[in-house]
C-alpha cells in the first residue's frame, strides 16, 4: 500500500514538474519575438514522450479542477432540515443547528478560503452550486446569531439597511452581502441565466421555497433546481389556479426578467409557467390563456415568519 501511495505522489510530482518544463519551454506574453528557453523546451519535450503526453492533454488535465465538496453543508442539512409535503415546504430546526454551530462555521471558514483563482477554474455547475450553498448557509448563520430572539429575518435589518444588504460575508476575497452573492455573482454576472436559482436560494422565510435537505453539487445541480421548480410551483399555498386565474408567488413579479432572458428558449414568464402548466394544476384551455397572455396573472402576499420549526 505504501508503494502504492508512494509510486502515485512521484508520479504526480513528475506531472506536476514535466508542466513547468513545459510552461517555461512556451513563448513568453512579454516576448514579441516568441522567444523559447532552449534548455525547458528540450527537458519538457523529453518529459511529456516519457509520459506519452501531448502538450494538450496536459493542458487540459492541469485545467481540471475538481468542483468543491460541499458534505458537511449537506450533513448538516439532513440533520436540521424537516421536509413537508413531498418537498413543497421544509422547516429548519434552528435550535437543534445551534448547537452544531462549531461545524457550521467551519464549514463557512471553509467557503471563505477558496481564491477566485481556484473558484473561476471550476465548471460552470460547480461555480453555481458554490454560490448557492454560500448564500444558504450563511442565511443560516444570520439567524443564528440572534435565534431565538427573532420571529423573522427582516429584523437583522434597520431602518436605513436591509439584512440582504450586510457585508458580512468573507468570500472570494471580499467582504459581500447576500445581496452581493444573488444579485452580482449569480444574477449580475452574466455568466448562468438561470431563472431556477429563484426556487433554490432561501431567505430563512416561510414565503420562501423550500430550503433543500442537501447541499446542491456539480454533478446533480440541473436535476437539483428541476426538482426544486417542481415542488415549489406545486405548492398551492404560493401558486395556485382560480377561476379566474393564476396566483403566483411574488418571487415571479419581483424576478420576471429573469425568466424571460431566454433560458431553454423560453423569452416570456407566460411561456415559462406554461411550460409547468400540468405542476400548477392548469386546465388544458388555462395552459393555452398563459400561450396567449389573456390569462389574468395576480402575485399574493410573501410570508416573512421565520421558517423555523418550533413555530
Amino acid at each position: 500500500m505504501l508503494r502504492r501511495v508512494f509510486h502515485l505522489l512521484s508520479k504526480k510530482a513528475f506531472i506536476d514538474f514535466t508542466w513547468f518544463a513545459w510552461q517555461q519551454a512556451a513563448p513568453s506574453r512579454s516576448c514579441a519575438r516568441g522567444c523559447l528557453n532552449p534548455l525547458a523546451q528540450c527537458v519538457g519535450a523529453i518529459m511529456l514522450s516519457l509520459l506519452g503526453f501531448s502538450s494538450s492533454a496536459l493542458s487540459a488535465m492541469a485545467a481540471d479542477t475538481p468542483d468543491m465538496s460541499h458534505a458537511a453543508w449537506d450533513q448538516l442539512l439532513k440533520a436540521h432540515v424537516v421536509v413537508l409535503r413531498e418537498g413543497q415546504a421544509t422547516q429548519v430546526d434552528y435550535q437543534s443547528l445551534a448547537a452544531k454551530r462549531v461545524e457550521l462555521k467551519s464549514y463557512l471558514d471553509e467557503l471563505g478560503r477558496v481564491k477566485p483563482e481556484t473558484f473561476d477554474s471550476w465548471s460552470k455547475a460547480g461555480r453555481l452550486a458554490f454560490l448557492i450553498n454560500a448564500y444558504n448557509a450563511w442565511t443560516v448563520e444570520l439567524i443564528l446569531t440572534q435565534y431565538p430572539d427573532l420571529k423573522s429575518i427582516k429584523e437583522l435589518g434597520s431602518w436605513i439597511r436591509s439584512p440582504w444588504a450586510k457585508s458580512f460575508i468573507p468570500l472570494l476575497g471580499k467582504s459581500r452581502s447576500l445581496d452581493d452573492i444573488e444579485h452580482q455573482l449569480i444574477r449580475g454576472s452574466g455568466l448562468y441565466n438561470e431563472p431556477r436559482i429563484h426556487f433554490a436560494v432561501n431567505c430563512a422565510s416561510i414565503g420562501c421555497p423550500a430550503l433543500r435537505a442537501e447541499a446542491y453539487t456539480a454533478a446533480d445541480l440541473d436535476a437539483q433546481l428541476a426538482g426544486q421548480t417542481r415542488t415549489f410551483l406545486m405548492d398551492r399555498s404560493r401558486n395556485r389556479p382560480t377561476s379566474d386565474g393564476l396566483v403566483l408567488s411574488a418571487i415571479f413579479t419581483w424576478y420576471r426578467d429573469d425568466f424571460e432572458q431566454g433560458w431553454g428558449g423560453i423569452d416570456t414568464l407566460e411561456s415559462f409557467l406554461a411550460e409547468q402548466a400540468t405542476t400548477l394544476g392548469l386546465s388544458a384551455e388555462q395552459a393555452k390563456q398563459l400561450q396567449s397572455k389573456t390569462l389574468s396573472l395576480q402575485y399574493g402576499d410573501y410570508d416573512w415568519r421565520l421558517n423555523d420549526i418550533t413555530r
